[in-house]
């Protein structure tokens, strides 16, 4: 166990969209927010697997059966992120959405996905713009909509290389790769709040990140896979500098629920290096927030995708 589940406040009649809520982190969050009273959307692939989200959810949080459910969305196909925008387009409202859904590893070499976009980039950063620009105008009826992007500690390690986006030019490595989606993701970000409040959006975008949080940590759950080092020795060695993924969840549900958060903030644990600890603001690299980068890979993110914002610079 990863400590005493959050206090968050009456979420009763507000409604929160998750990416990729079927398993991991985006479950978590999924089951915190139906604690505090919310609705909840799963969107993902699978469907199979968002029965089996929705049934955990109501063994778990029993309350939660009559506000949960599912819309099949696929962030690596254009084409499905337009049904499933519809889908969500459609709901009486929309107070948050969780960008949280991603990939970490390709299982081999460099891949694409069905637009022939790089993996990487084409889910994490390129699926949830499309998304994100297609549900704009129901964020845009709250007066207090909020976009929660997943960010990553290992943003810290790389720099952004708008000539290699796609990583076609470089040898394709996994953890660099997947570093570098992760900066532009939070780029990306902070220049969607820049731009939301220079046309006088009341939307608010921003980051939060786990920390280093792992399954072996996790209270169990019948959907979410068996650890695959969840002996006494490992799990003392995770404790040291990690926590649960009921635990990375937090601070990204408090990026979409505490009164304090605000667009262009960026959310973490506040332990050492952010690996773990409770929910606070916490400091990115500066170059995450570079206005003349996030300008340029703004426009990249609407040409490849061919979904604009309609948030003019």
């Amino acid at each position: 166990m990863s400590g005493p589940a959050p206090t968050l406040p009456d979420l009763s009649g507000k409604t929160f969209v998750v990416t990729g809520g079927t398993g991991g982190l985006g479950y978590w969050e999924s089951e915190q927010l139906a604690s505090a009273g919310a609705t909840v959307v799963i969107a993902a692939r699978t469907p199979e697997k968002g029965e089996a989200a929705l049934a955990s959810l109501r063994r778990h949080v029993p309350s939660a059966g009559a506000r949960a459910s599912f819309v099949r969305l696929d962030l690596a196909d254009l084409a499905s992120i337009a049904d499933g925008a519809a889908e969500l387009a459609a709901l009486p409202r929309i107070d948050t959405l969780i960008a949280n859904a991603g990939i970490l590893s390709t299982g081999g070499g460099r891949s694409t996905t069905a637009d022939r976009f790089e993996t990487m980039i084409g889910t994490n950063l390129l699926g949830h713009a499309a998304l994100i620009a297609r549900l704009l105008p129901s964020l845009r009826a709250q007066d207090t909509a909020r976009i929660v992007h997943l960010g990553s500690i290992s943003h810290e390690f790389f720099r952004l290389d708008l000539d290699d986006l796609q990583s076609n030019r470089t040898p394709f490595r996994q953890f660099r790769s997947y570093g570098r989606s992760k900066l532009a993701v939070m780029t990306y970000a902070f220049e969607l709040d820049r731009r939301l409040r220079a046309n006088g959006s009341t939307v608010a975008s921003l980051v939060a990140h786990p920390g280093f949080s792992v399954d072996e940590l996790s209270p169990p759950r019948d959907i979410l896979p068996a650890p695959k080092t969840g002996n006494p020795v490992s799990r003392a060695a995770y404790r040291l500098i990690g926590q649960g993924k009921d635990a990375g969840a937090r601070p990204i549900v408090a990026a979409a629920t505490d009164a304090a958060a605000a667009g262009g903030q960026y959310w973490g644990p506040d332990g050492w290096r952010q690996l773990k600890g409770d929910p606070a603001v916490v400091g990115a690299k500066a170059y995450a927030r570079d206005r003349t980068m996030g300008r340029t890979l703004f426009a990249r993110v609407e040409e490849l995708t061919g979904v604009s914002h309609d948030l003019p610079a």
